[in-house]
């Protein structure tokens, strides 16, 4: 059956509070889809949903919702039946969620959750929300430096039903020092009485608990490993960031750059679910920025009324050579920002990119120029023709070279390269064409 079919099935089922139908209904979905399913509806329908489910399976089709409806459902669950759930979720998920609650409900589900998860629980929610041990799982397969590869077998087979992922095998020393990692291939490969010191790999790539997030997702991508321990400042094993939370790392900060380039403050959960409110907060901000700053657009073009007045053939070319301004410098911004934020460019790179991208930007000025060229010896003759075309290559060089150092500035300040938006960089063009193009007139026309 498809997904539209088990989500009618489903919907159907529960009209009836047909609870065989449900409860086979149920089974039939994958996990992310009864996921997707349940984030279409209340929070009265998903806990009946989930109330239909085993608690392992209850907890993995938890950690598929958004943060926000997971916090809805929780607030609804009582203390025992949270309890139990947190226990049985991923070590970064349940952190998150736990975060979430308030301080009394965080002491109530602590007293009913086992020892050894209440500590880990604290230890977890304890990272800053963008930090590698925010992210970061507890439940990982370890084993002993002095153990034979028999005895680490065995010791995997006891520990692998809890474990994020086996593929990746981590050797700790007696103060839970990580000493070296190895495969589960290698692992099942070697003969059972080697020692595990002589087959695994002492050179690791580690990161901190206290490291930025996308810091986890750039060291998986550049050395293609399937998870990266995580070790404090005495080099114990304290957790792992596997692939699947660096891709979701990569997604949010991808998300984050992309809204930042529309001029859009980061959204907090799903555009979908976001309220009407949030959006405005969002968005206004930088919306009335660009209205303030379009004013000096507006006293570009009062500064040379008398240029205006003399030759409104002039006004025709404005919108084509701010637009074209601003079109270039966008294009350059959009290059600069992705380069800095993937770790393609670095700040070292600025002059060799400032050198080729005046090159470039002269190219495009002088394709450009031709074009409209044409258009304005048709429409003025040949002075409006030679400054539309002298412009155009001023204002595209213009665009191009501050979209290309803006993010540059804005990095060596300390800022998001992402904050040099699209919108912002073609403002700043746009009022700096408008003085450029006229500047020109005035000098061409004589006046």
């Amino acid at each position: 059956m498809t997904y539209a079919d088990l989500a009618n099935a489903l919907r159907s089922a529960m009209e009836k509070q047909d609870t065989v139908a449900i409860e086979n209904t149920v089974t039939e979905f994958q996990p992310a889809d009864l996921a997707e399913f349940l984030r279409h509806e209340s929070t009265d329908v998903c806990l009946k949903v989930l109330a239909h489910l085993a608690l392992t399976e209850r907890a993995e089709i938890f950690g598929y919702l958004p943060m926000s409806l997971q916090f809805e459902i929780a607030e609804e669950m009582t203390i025992e039946g949270l309890a139990q759930l947190l226990s049985s979720m991923e070590s970064d998920e349940r952190a998150d969620l736990f975060n979430m609650m308030s301080e009394e409900r965080q002491t109530s589900v602590l007293k009913r959750m086992a020892k050894e998860e209440r500590e880990d629980l604290r230890r977890m929610a304890s990272y800053a929300e963008g930090t590698v041990g925010a992210i970061m799982t507890s439940n990982y397969c370890s084993v002993p430096e002095l153990s034979s590869v028999e005895q680490a077998l065995e010791r995997v087979r006891k520990t692998a039903p809890d474990a994020e992922t086996i593929y990746q095998i981590y050797v700790l020393d007696m103060q839970h020092r990580l000493v070296g990692t190895l495969s589960l291939r290698e692992l099942i490969l070697t003969k059972p009485s080697a020692a595990i010191s002589s087959i695994m790999t002492t050179e690791l790539i580690t990161l901190g608990p206290n490291e930025a997030q996308e810091n986890a997702a750039k060291c998986i991508s550049r050395y293609d490993l399937l998870a990266v321990p995580v070790v404090d400042e005495h080099a114990r094993l304290v957790g792992i960031v596997t692939y699947d939370d660096a891709m979701d790392i990569a997604e949010a900060e991808a998300t984050e750059d992309i809204l930042k380039s529309g001029s859009i403050g980061d959204l907090e959960g799903s555009f979908r679910d976001a309220s009407g409110f949030t959006l405005y907060k969002k968005r206004i901000f930088w919306l009335l920025l660009l209205v303030f700053a379009n004013i000096f657009t507006a006293a570009g073009i009062a500064i040379y009324e008398d240029t205006i007045s003399k030759y409104a053939v002039l006004v025709f070319f404005m919108p084509l050579l701010i637009g074209s301004a601003g079109n270039a410098g966008s294009q350059a911004s959009t290059l600069m920002v992705r380069g800095l934020g993937t770790g393609d460019v670095q700040m070292s790179d600025w002059f060799k990119l400032f050198s080729r991208e005046l090159a470039i930007a002269l190219a495009l000025g002088c394709t450009m120029a031709l074009a409209v060229s044409m258009i304005g010896a048709f429409r003025g003759g040949p002075d409006i023709a030679l400054i539309v075309a002298l412009s155009m290559v001023a204002v595209v060089m213009m665009g191009s070279l501050l979209g290309l150092s803006l993010p540059f500035v804005l990095k060596k300040v300390g800022l998001d390269p992402a904050t040099a938006s699209a919108p912002l960089v073609a403002t700043i063009a746009d009022a700096a064409g408008i003085l450029v193009y006229f500047a020109i007139a005035t000098a061409i026309l004589g006046l």
